[in-house]
């Protein structure tokens, strides 16, 4: 797999040209919609639900059936990569790539998300559309607002004490960190709790409670309870990884709009912001099509299968407005991304 960066068009960081607005995306989203891209696959998506289902009761049986045994461990890391798989779909669903039925979609969010993974649907779904709306704006992405990880050096400046520490060296912990994403993802799910409708606050919490009870009964009937942690941890650990990374290729790294300059129009706000994985069928796999991110972003409903599909036409009309498209292998991705967050650790590095 070539590790090269592809950017069509490619101007300056920090510019981004005229930016004449919606006008610049209709004739793409025309020529998307005439190929018939923006049409449901619920066949396919049958097929993905109906695959990965069996493979997460396989997998369940064989922890059952392996016992109090040190070689069950090897079945956690083949779970979360099918709990990853589980995530995808639940992302699907969230964007309505998989039925325009709001009510069937939530079903299947909830499902994959809630009682299968433990992670609330309704949270993730919240501030995860807040992400498409303004990806990388540091006011408005929830995902570069400043956390343990800062994405800018306005964010590092304001850091003190620990966290000061932590930034200075967040490039060398954001794997490490990503094993804890999956503990951190269903604890941010209860706390959530509080936030929603008493009706949905009853619904996911009952299924959050369901996950949890379902999990530790499998793992504490099965095995010891030293072995039991054990596995919970591994699986735990390299769920969140998985996770991270899948997500941290997509925009680390990339322009982030001037809050106080020119608004961009959709297709440069989406494209500028995003940066695609080059790669074959299992990259497809293993990212759960998010390796499309500039495609995804600008059709966050269009179906998984057909992202590869868009992609020519969207890398030409790109080209035909002057609009860098980035484009990169997955080790250049991450080279890409974690040489951004190293720079921005930078000045506390040097004030030391």
């Amino acid at each position: 797999m070539s590790q090269s960066t592809v950017t069509v068009a490619p101007r300056p960081r920090g510019t981004s040209g005229p930016s004449p607005g919606g006008s610049e995306f209709a004739p793409l989203l025309r020529a998307v919609k005439a190929r018939g891209l923006l049409d449901r696959r619920h066949g396919w998506y049958a097929r993905t639900v109906a695959l990965n289902a069996l493979a997460l009761a396989g997998l369940v049986t064989a922890v059952a059936l392996s016992g109090d045994s040190w070689r069950t461990l090897l079945l956690a890391p083949l779970l979360a990569v099918f709990c990853a798989r589980t995530a995808f779909i639940g992302h699907d669903a969230g964007h309505a790539q998989i039925t325009g039925d709001r009510t069937a979609g939530r079903v299947i969010g909830l499902v994959h998300g809630n009682l299968l993974l433990g992670m609330s649907y309704s949270w993730w779904n919240q501030k995860h559309n807040r992400h498409h709306a303004n990806p990388n704006h540091i006011d408005k992405d929830p995902d570069v607002a400043a956390d343990v990880l800062v994405f800018s050096g306005e964010q590092a400046t304001g850091r003190t004490g620990f966290r000061r520490r932590l930034t200075r060296h967040q490039a060398w912990l954001f794997f490490p960190l990503t094993l804890l994403e999956g503990i951190a993802l269903k604890i941010q799910g209860f706390r959530d709790l509080r936030r929603q409708e008493p009706g949905e606050r009853v619904v996911e919490g009952a299924l959050l409670v369901s996950h949890v009870a379902a999990y530790a009964a499998l793992l504490l009937t099965t095995m010891s309870p030293g072995k039991a942690l054990a596995f919970a941890a591994l699986h735990q650990a390299l769920f969140g990884l998985h996770l991270g990374m899948a997500f941290a290729p997509n925009h680390k790294g990339m322009e982030m709009p001037d809050p106080d300059g020119e608004s961009w129009g959709h297709l440069r706000r989406q494209v500028l912001t995003s940066r695609n994985v080059r790669g074959g069928s299992l990259t497809d796999w293993f990212l759960g099509g998010l390796n499309y991110q500039i495609e995804h972003h600008l059709f966050p409903s269009m179906p998984r299968p057909h992202l590869r599909l868009a992609q020519p036409l969207v890398r030409a009309h790109c080209r035909d407005l002057g609009i860098p498209y980035t484009e990169t292998g997955l080790v250049d991705s991450y080279r890409q991304a974690l040489s951004h967050m190293h720079e921005v650790g930078e000045p506390l590095r040097a004030d030391r």
